[in-house]
């Protein structure tokens, strides 16, 4: 197999020499964020370690050096090299957690990377004055919230727990639609019977204007971002464990077919993914009772099972069909704003079965049907993709093909709720010629 040459990236520090004129520099700068969203301008009630500031300067640069490394540059249009180098406090411990961020990076991105560690000056670095908060006023849950079905779920669930402690919901803003996920938080905000405070970062890198190269569309390393920036704010208010809700079927996102194996298929959240994600934290981690768990609370859940949990939370349907879970907003390929969903990827297949499961319908606006038959084979790929995996046997042997399972994985738990959510896409296309004749 032919590789590729190696793309050289570092984050300089002050006072760090350049590596030489093969390497680009990478900066916070790339990151289109207003400057009260940065990272050391967080709305947090206290500093964080400096291993967890480390774990959030590694995952902004590895996130920043996918997006601007192009893969139509490489042999097969998809498989890069990317060389990196970032300053860390403790560069021995992340020299020992290394074996884990390359097998959690190749995972998600389906790169080979080679991340080399330097001494970074912790006292050199603008440090904003401590907040005066007393620990019994931090938070005491922390969770992802993106506006999808699933983070939906969870919030909800939590924010009807009745505590004198907030719930810390962390965000990225998705451009183009955060209408939709002001709506979405409110939507829990009016349930709410504790304090929630919102964090919201930013996930966009812009291109500068006297730059060279071309921005990456695909942005496998995003899951990575999100979990980090959430470990950070956890371990500032000394939260032990920080959610990440996603249901079990798109957890494992077991490949519909050969051509989606691999990071072909998104494994943000993948038990593979988060077991490396946590052994990292558990090495960098200066002292034990400072550590992190990163767990998904949804993992044994179908997405019909996941709508039924919003449900009983009290959410109102229009709270859920407002919600974003397209893997493609038109927007984003089509230059059209008046839907949120394409309606015809895989998540949004998994979110109609859901919605359909749980209300005998899906009402949210889409811009295409898969089933359409004027739809063009690139767009009614995931359809026919679909169709052929529900009528194929997926055994424990098809759940690792491509991706191992943790070692705490229990095989016949995962097996299940895969199963049960095959079940629930079944229904949809069961349904799917009923809805044909009537539009």
């Amino acid at each position: 197999m032919t590789d590729t040459p190696a793309l050289h990236c570092w984050l300089p520090h002050p006072g760090a020499p350049v590596p030489g004129s093969a390497w680009h520099p990478l900066s916070d700068a790339l990151y289109w964020e207003s400057p009260t969203r940065t990272p050391d301008r967080r709305q947090l009630l206290a500093a964080a370690p400096d291993w967890a500031d480390d774990l959030q300067r590694v995952a902004r640069a590895v996130f920043a050096a996918d997006r601007c490394t192009s893969r139509e540059e490489t042999f097969d249009r998809w498989t890069r090299h990317i060389h990196l180098s970032v300053p860390v406090t403790a560069p021995d411990a992340w020299t020992r957690a290394l074996p884990h961020l390359t097998a959690l990076l190749s995972t998600v991105t389906g790169d080979r990377w080679e991340v080399e560690f330097r001494p970074y000056d912790a006292d050199a670095r603008p440090r904003s004055r401590p907040l005066p908060f007393a620990p019994e006023t931090y938070a005491r849950e922390v969770a992802l919230f993106s506006g999808g079905l699933d983070s939906l779920g969870w919030a909800a669930q939590r924010a009807t727990v009745r505590s004198p402690h907030a719930l810390l919901l962390v965000m990225f803003e998705e451009r183009n639609f955060e209408s939709v996920q002001d709506t979405v938080y409110e939507a829990v905000l009016r349930r709410s019977e504790r304090a929630l405070r919102r964090l919201e970062q930013s996930q966009t890198i812009r291109r500068p204007m006297d730059a060279t190269f071309t921005l990456e569309r695909s942005t496998r390393s995003r899951g990575l971002l999100y979990a980090a920036t959430a470990v950070h704010a956890a371990a500032a208010e000394h939260v032990p464990v920080v959610h990440i809700p996603e249901n079990g079927q798109l957890a494992l996102n077991p490949p519909l077919s050969a051509a989606r194996w691999g990071a072909c298929s998104t494994r943000s959240v993948h038990p593979w993914t988060l077991h490396h994600l946590n052994r990292i934290i558990e090495t960098i981690a200066d002292r034990p009772e400072q550590t992190v768990r990163v767990v998904n609370p949804f993992a044994a859940l179908t997405k019909g099972q996941v709508c039924a949990a919003a449900r009983d939370a009290g959410l109102p349907r229009e709270a859920l069909e407002a919600t974003l879970s397209c893997g493609t907003p038109p927007p984003r390929w089509r230059g059209r704003a008046s839907d949120a969903h394409c309606g015809v990827c895989f998540p949004c297949l998994v979110r109609r079965a859901g919605l359909l499961h749980t209300y005998g319908e899906d009402r949210t606006p889409y811009a295409a049907q898969p089933w359409d038959p004027s739809l063009p084979p690139k767009r009614a790929q995931h359809w026919l993709a679909l169709k052929r995996w529900l009528d194929t046997p997926c055994t424990v042997l098809d759940l690792m093909a491509d991706v191992p399972l943790s070692p705490e994985s229990r095989l016949a738990e995962l097996l299940d709720v895969v199963e049960r959510g095959r079940e629930e896409l079944r229904a949809l296309v069961a349904q799917a010629p009923a809805v044909r004749r009537s539009v």
